[in-house]
């Protein structure tokens, strides 16, 4: 079963690349008229998300600079426009922790897990649980970026 949870999470993952390779700086920090957020926040939301989900409430380090955690966590909203450079780093975050998870979870790292009630009503009460209500999360923000992507 975690094999298809990897797998969902790599096609997810790729999904969004294409649309950081296919989207100008402009398309991704438009914000359309009736939203709160941007392609550019849905993306570096889905990674700050995984690494909040599955390694901190596990107890070990996250791969995402604090930083990039205040700026795109749960409840923020854009605040300035995403540079080059930002979009840059997140992109190679988007591989990056995806391949990380896998191998760290193929090592046995996630050892301790601080039990997390979600805004939907699940409690995260394990890594299994933090990974598989991931691959959820990233599916309704896939969902609205391409609602997001005929707006801008």
């Amino acid at each position: 079963m975690m094999d298809s949870i990897f797998e969902v999470l790599k096609i997810q993952r790729n999904l969004a690349v294409q649309f950081l390779d296919h989207y100008t700086l402009e398309q991704l920090n438009t914000i359309p008229e009736g939203y709160r957020n941007n392609l550019i926040w849905n993306i570096a939301h889905m990674v700050v998300t995984q690494q909040l989900l599955v390694y901190k409430f596990s107890g070990l380090p996250m791969q995402v600079s604090d930083e990039l955690v205040e700026r795109y966590k749960k409840g923020t909203e854009v605040t300035a426009p995403a540079t080059e450079t930002e979009i840059a780093e997140i992109k190679t975050l988007l591989v990056d922790t995806a391949v990380q998870n896998e191998k760290d979870f193929a090592n046995g790292l996630f050892v301790n897990y601080a039990e997390y009630p979600t805004s939907t009503g699940f409690v995260i009460k394990n890594v299994a649980d933090a990974l598989s209500f991931n691959v959820f999360h990233e599916g309704m923000h896939i969902g609205i970026m391409m609602r997001l992507r005929k707006l801008v």
